[in-house]
């Protein structure tokens, strides 16, 4: 099982090529999702496209008796320019491809494999959508793995929300008449002023940054309309939530300062922080000794988010990185130099060696009823202590 057959290795980086050729953007991934669940229709997946509403969403699920069920996430979405440069043409062909290699080593083991397309992960991630309709409520553990410049354990990520605070005020002539006005743009910066200062009350891990979308267009002019944009994020989504609160009092007291009136919405999808299990990120680096890969780096602090934090609050989740640099090598991901790596030597056999891992990994959670009994156990704990 630690070894892909070259047929197997032939069709998976025939997939990975196909979609490096025709990078789509988020949502409109149509060959992208074709291609993915044909191949795994060819393999004796079960294929339910357009999942849950999502026309470049997917499901595929392969049952032998009875079992636990493991789930591998496939993203397959492009950049606007630099094509796939974060690597989705090979990542989401690693959980394609580990969810294949898997199914034809299951030998005495049973239970389900499940591939689920994930769609526009770096827009208004499916996996939120999936998460709040259902998709992960029978799965036991979710695997999704990210090309990188190195291989890392599964970490954390922010919790995120998406504030746009807009104020509606009363135009007037500022030399002639300013006392008739009421000033939409004042409401906005006090809501700066007022986010600054609440900054010195929150934990370091937190941060809220913004923008002035909207502040008016003549210098002459009251603005009766204005516009600001924020992301906060925190590493507990329960802290998120309190924080959120408060900077909406922020715009909220900026509004009634001035006279304005407010309207609050989420200018994009929110995204849950990421619950790492432990656990099951230690079954996958057992496995991925096994194929030879021991330098495996610790994560460090949240620098981002990702909707596959909100998967690890229905299930338990890892979302570790795999190396698919040459030594020396050290590219940043949503570059043309990383999108290029992914078709080098280096990264196409970092490819086959997780596969592997991916599904060796899967394949000891379905033989293990112990194991899994554990990772769930720490998923209880860590969803009611977030």
């Amino acid at each position: 099982m630690n070894c892909v057959d070259d047929k197997l290795k032939e069709e998976l980086l025939e997939l990975s090529r196909y979609i490096y050729d025709n990078p789509e953007l988020g949502y409109e991934e149509y060959k992208a999702s074709a291609a993915h669940a044909a191949l795994l229709e060819k393999h004796g997946f079960q294929v339910q496209r357009g999942y849950l509403g999502i026309e470049t969403g997917f499901r595929a699920e392969y049952v032998k008796g009875e079992g636990a069920t493991v789930a591998y996430l496939s993203e397959y979405d492009a950049l606007p320019q630099v094509g796939h440069g974060c690597g989705h043409n090979i990542m989401g062909t690693l959980s394609t491809g580990a969810a294949i290699h898997l199914k034809e080593h299951m030998g005495d083991s049973h239970g389900r494999i499940v591939v689920i397309g994930t769609p526009a992960e770096e827009t208004d991630g499916a996996k939120v959508k999936y998460s709040k309709d259902g998709a992960f409520d029978d799965v036991d553990v979710a695997l999704i793995s990210h090309p990188f410049c190195a291989n890392v354990k599964s970490g954390i990520s922010f919790a995120l929300k998406a504030l746009r605070f807009e104020f509606f005020g009363r135009a007037a002539h500022a030399a002639a008449a300013p006392e008739k006005g009421i000033n939409a743009l004042d409401a906005c910066i006090s809501t700066f002023v007022n986010i600054g200062l609440l900054r010195q009350q929150i934990v370091p891990t937190a941060r809220i940054h913004g923008i002035i979308k909207d502040g008016g267009t003549a210098a002459n002019t009251i603005p009766e309309y204005a516009c600001a944009e924020f992301y906060v994020r925190a590493t507990s989504k329960s802290y998120l939530e309190n924080l959120a609160e408060r900077v909406c009092a922020c715009a909220r007291s900026g509004a009634e300062a001035s006279g304005a009136e407010l309207k609050i919405t989420e200018f994009e999808t929110g995204n849950d922080n990421l619950l790492t299990n432990r656990t099951l990120q230690e079954c996958l680096c057992r496995n991925l000794a096994k194929v030879g890969i021991t330098d495996i780096e610790e994560a460090g602090e949240a620098n981002g988010s990702t909707d596959v934090g909100n998967v690890s609050h229905v299930c338990p989740t890892i979302h570790p990185s795999w190396n698919i640099m040459a030594p020396g090598e050290v590219y940043s991901t949503h570059t043309v130099e990383f999108r290029e790596a992914t078709l080098r030597q280096p990264a196409k056999d970092a490819l086959m060696v997780n596969v592997c891992a991916m599904a060796m990994a899967g394949k000891e959670i379905l033989d293990d009823p112990e194991l899994l009994a554990e990772i769930k156990r720490e998923f209880a704990e860590a969803v009611a202590n977030d």
